[in-house]
């Protein structure tokens, strides 16, 4: 029976990691041909993201309104202060790609790995073994060297990529941390942060937009093929954000960093495939190096779980004592139970 319950989460969980590559290969795939100037010029990145959440808040809303998912409570503070972190991040990585060079960013968004591990140490007390912290180093070393090339950094860009690294390390922190504390599904915490993000970014992405790209929303012309690929797009989102929830909630906000640069692998190949992007020595090198590190660091994870399994069975042992007749008897002993 233990070992059926075992075998059906781990598929659980692969389900849910082949889900998030999928659809994170795929839309941004779905954008590369919707924004790039040869496709069909889109060039409004935080109003599309707006568009990606009120589809994914829709979906929600039928969800709850067919009984297929209930809604928990969860205080409008919170999912207010959640709704402006990940806005943040969204804004800032935008401004970060704009006013930093190709190289800088991708090594501002490496450096959310060590932040994220900082701060659930800062604000969880949470550890990692050795082992987890050498595979980690191999992931970040793998995909600088196939992605990072010129390295340019400025004032502006460098504070927008620090906002950006910061706010997005919190929000996916925060994913985990809001299903926890509520005891609510990936989907349901989902369904109530999704409205409060479709509406602020699509009131202030065309201001954003037009600030970042001097372009008005309302002067694009749009035909028949680019709403056909904002329709995509906003499709692979709704299974993107799930997954996000999907896979954090069900190990780490860590984890979710290291593993998903399997999509920048995934990326790199299917740009040389789809669209002759170059695919030097140095890219293969670096991606071979990245999933050796991602291999590493399921190992060291896996290898931690009996022992942190053992740390709270320790932990969690309770001795009850009653006292009869004025004298202490040991009664009973409750053996602490996984919590997951």
């Amino acid at each position: 029976m233990e070992a059926e319950k075992k075998h059906s989460s781990a598929v659980s969980n692969a389900g849910a990691w082949a889900m998030n590559v999928i659809s994170s290969v795929g839309l941004i795939m779905a954008n590369k041909q919707l924004m790039s100037p040869t496709g069909h010029a889109f060039a409004f990145a935080t109003t599309l993201t707006g568009f990606h959440f009120c589809t994914t808040a829709l979906i929600g809303l039928v969800s709850n309104a067919t009984g297929y998912t209930t809604k928990k409570n969860v205080p409008l503070w919170e999912l207010l202060w959640f709704s402006v972190v990940a806005n943040t991040s969204i804004t800032a990585m935008n401004l970060s790609l704009m006013l930093n060079s190709v190289g800088f960013y991708q090594i501002s968004k490496l450096s959310m790995i060590p932040v994220v591990c900082f701060l659930e140490w800062l604000l969880n007390g949470k550890h990692y073994s050795s082992k987890v912290k050498m595979a980690v180093v191999v992931v970040v070393i793998g995909v600088g060297v196939c992605t990072v090339t010129d390295v340019k950094i400025n004032a502006h860009g460098f504070l927008c990529a620090c906002v950006a690294v910061l706010s997005t390390s919190l929000q996916q922190i925060s994913i985990g941390s809001l299903q926890k504390k509520y005891s609510i599904g990936s989907f349901e915490l989902l369904s109530q942060t999704a409205p409060i993000q479709a509406l602020s970014l699509l009131l202030l992405g065309p201001f954003v937009d037009y600030f970042l790209t001097g372009k008005l929303l309302a002067s694009y012309k749009i035909s028949s093929a680019a709403f056909f690929f904002i329709v995509l797009s906003c499709s692979l989102a709704v299974f993107c954000n799930i997954s996000q929830y999907l896979c954090i909630g069900r190990f780490s906000a860590v984890s979710f960093q290291v593993l998903g640069h399997m999509k920048t692998v995934c990326v790199l190949i299917l740009g040389w495939m789809l669209f002759d992007s170059e695919l030097t020595l140095k890219n293969i090198l670096g991606m071979s190096i990245a999933v050796n590190g991602m291999i590493i660091y399921s190992w060291a994870v896996e290898g931690d779980k009996p022992m942190q399994y053992r740390k709270d069975a320790t932990s969690d042992v309770k001795v009850v004592i009653k006292q009869v007749d004025g004298s202490s008897l040991l009664k009973d002993v409750e053996l602490g139970k996984s919590q997951g």
